[in-house]
């Protein structure tokens, strides 16, 4: 991942994917979802069918449901791939199940949550945790991220450019801590998705990935718009 920005989007099927693909090559990830499959064995089948036609995969919760953490790990421990999605709870036990199969190169994030007030956020992304609304520093959170070898901060939801100071804030304690991507969720679009790109850059992030679902997506068809990718693509930032 050379690319300042890549984008995490949904693809209706694989040929859909594989337009995006044509299109954006190494910027895009294209999210699995295992919340939308009756059992891992149908998830791992699906990023597998990825992977043969060359689709970079990001393995991801569903909606940022904690109950899918453990889905999430073994999906990704059979298929390895490219991106995973997780809670900042489960986020070490996974970058350790990726460590144990020498997936260096596959990228695991860890879920942090707004509180509302900037410099301060939730780390209790968990099935339990999130039952405890406890703020704690931006600081403290990134270090721990750091100690545990997460390098990846994912930031949900941010509600669109709602909460850039917020965002602002978390990027540049992450940075401090060593961690150089950053991934703001949550109500992002090809309208707003320019000015919170750069936020992130404007403090130090060196990669940053918004994640773009369904306000890319045609409503009659399905599918994620290939002209939305080719607009996404052609974005500058300072």
């Amino acid at each position: 991942m050379n690319e300042k920005v890549i984008f995490n989007v949904l693809a209706k099927d694989v040929e859909n994917a594989k337009e995006l693909v044509e299109v954006a090559g190494d910027r895009v990830l294209i999210g699995v979802m295992v919340k939308h499959f009756p059992s891992a064995k149908e998830a791992i089948e699906q990023v597998a069918l990825y992977k043969n036609n060359d689709i970079p995969v990001s393995v991801g919760l569903g909606a940022g449901d904690p109950a899918m953490w453990k889905m999430v790990a073994d999906v990704s421990a059979k298929t390895v791939p490219n991106h995973i999605n997780q809670v900042f709870p489960a986020a070490g036990y996974t970058r350790g199940r990726m460590s144990e199969l020498k997936a260096s190169t596959t990228l695991v994030n860890a879920l942090i949550e707004p509180s509302g007030t900037a410099g301060e956020v939730y780390i209790s992304t968990g099935p339990s945790s999130s039952n405890f609304k406890e703020n704690v520093s931006c600081e403290l959170a990134a270090a721990i991220l750091a100690e545990i070898g997460v390098n990846s901060v994912k930031f949900y939801p941010i509600d669109g450019e709602k909460r850039l100071d917020e965002v602002a804030a978390m990027v540049k304690a992450a940075v401090n801590a060593g961690l150089t991507i950053f991934e703001p969720t949550g109500g992002i679009d090809v309208d707003n998705v320019e000015r919170i790109v750069q936020v992130c850059l404007d403090n130090g992030a060196k990669t940053v990935i918004p994640h773009l679902y369904t306000s890319l997506i045609d409503q009659e068809t399905g599918k994620t718009e290939v002209e939305k990718i080719k607009q996404l693509i052609s974005m500058k930032w300072k």
